[in-house]
């Protein structure tokens, strides 16, 4: 089992994230502890009345919404009854049991998983603590768990955690057409709860990497010095399709200014995973004596990292970024640093020209990606294709563009525009 909580100054985002679940037949309502009458009686006035009359007793603290999962092996067929126990244990052994909660278990992925909706303000007008809360009560409170109710081992090679977000699809989008707000809605929810990004380029990226992009308008207009924000779905080709949404009008409220004050701290939180991120890019480099950019952005696709290429209106590359769906963060070549910039990753590609007699061990052992089946046993690659490349890969890009050209005989080899 693998669990996550994550805190939130929106109560209404949060349990309307998941009622819209339950509107769309994704999701229904397994639990509802601390909540007067049946579970099926509850509407969702009712349900944020119960929270709201906490919240009001301790206006001061903003950040008082806790949204919580438990994702379990896809080898797992648990029964409801089950899955209330385990909800009902955890809450418990992470000081949650007496506060009001609601689970729902969640059918948009191929692996069983909960959501859990509660406050940390107390009856009392007290707070609950949230700091480190991971590391201190919810990670002893998972593994009790696991073996409590003889659940798979989160440390196992087989339970390995991956984005289960659903892209945004352009061919089904209708102008002003609800659904298309709701899919962007998905994106945008998951995104900003679970990716660390230190810039609006960065957050860009993991965007696109699901069909959706933001928009702040060209330098001049009043959009863009007003900081105001929208929201759109892509095609394969990074175009806009539809009409664009404003930021104020999704739940989560993903206005710029709201982003700004989340860099910062985001460059804390990815800090951890930078040198994991350096190594798993040195492994594909020296897994081939000869690779393409192409080859590179495939295999590094295969591993969960997606590579985007920043270029300018010219169509040069001139950056590089590199979206990690395993530990959700995203990096900037440079930020790695000088080894993973656009220019010297060109450079270690094009010097990689002898070819293996066969192909190397390490990517025959590799392991699919399955985005929709989180903690699903994954199986060995076998060519280059698969669901990673079709529900996962970037917008489709032109790599021929600023791509370095194989040496020809009695000509210079072609520089690149970085």
């Amino acid at each position: 089992m693998v669990a996550r909580i994550t805190a939130s100054k929106s109560m209404r985002a949060i349990l309307y994230y998941n009622e819209n679940k339950v509107e769309q037949g994704k999701a229904y309502l397994i639990l509802a502890s601390g909540f007067a009458g049946d579970a099926e009686s509850l509407g969702r006035e009712k349900k944020l009345n119960r929270f709201s009359h906490l919240l009001r007793l301790k206006p001061n603290v903003k950040t008082n919404a806790v949204h919580i999962t438990l994702n379990f092996h896809s080898s797992e067929k648990l029964k409801d009854g089950k899955l209330q126990r385990i909800g009902m244990a955890y809450m418990d052994r992470i000081g949650f049991g007496d506060q009001p909660f609601l689970v729902y278990r969640h059918m948009d992925a191929a692996h069983t998983h909960l959501h859990i909706v509660t406050t940390n303000i107390t009856a009392q007008g007290g707070r609950i603590d949230l700091h480190n809360i991971g590391a201190e009560k919810s990670e002893a409170a998972r593994k009790g768990i696991e073996k409590e109710f003889g659940l798979i081992k989160a440390e196992s090679e087989e339970e390995r955690i991956y984005p289960k977000i659903k892209k945004a699809e352009p061919k089904k989008i209708k102008y002003g057409h609800l659904p298309t707000k709701r899919a962007m809605s998905n994106v945008l929810t998951a995104v900003n709860r679970d990716y660390k990004f230190t810039s609006f380029a960065e957050y860009n990226a993991v965007l696109k990497c699901f069909n959706v992009m933001a928009l702040r308008g060209n330098e001049g207009t009043a959009m863009f010095q007003n900081k105001g924000l929208m929201y759109t779905v892509i095609d394969e080709k990074g175009n806009p399709v539809g009409v664009p949404i404003k930021s104020s009008a999704f739940y989560i409220k993903p206005t710029f200014r709201n982003l700004e004050k989340r860099f910062g701290s985001h460059n804390e939180k990815r800090k951890p995973y930078k040198e994991e991120l350096k190594k798993r890019i040195e492994d594909l480099f020296g897994a081939y004596r000869r690779i393409t950019m192409h080859r590179f952005i495939l295999d590094a696709q295969k591993q969960g990292i997606d590579v985007m290429l920043r270029k300018n209106e010219k169509g040069d590359v001139f950056g590089i970024t590199y979206v990690d769906h395993q530990r959700r963060c995203v990096f900037n070549g440079s930020d790695l640093g000088k080894a993973y910039s656009a220019k010297a990753v060109y450079e270690r590609i094009s010097t990689q020209t002898r070819p293996l007699a066969a192909a190397p061990s390490q990517l025959r052992s590799a392991k699919r990606i399955d985005p929709l089946n989180i903690g699903a046993k994954m199986e060995p690659v076998s060519g280059r294709g698969g669901l990673w490349e079709e529900l996962m890969a970037p917008p489709q890009q032109d790599f021929s563009v600023g791509m370095p050209k194989r040496k020809k005989k009695k000509k210079k080899q072609q520089q690149i525009s970085i």
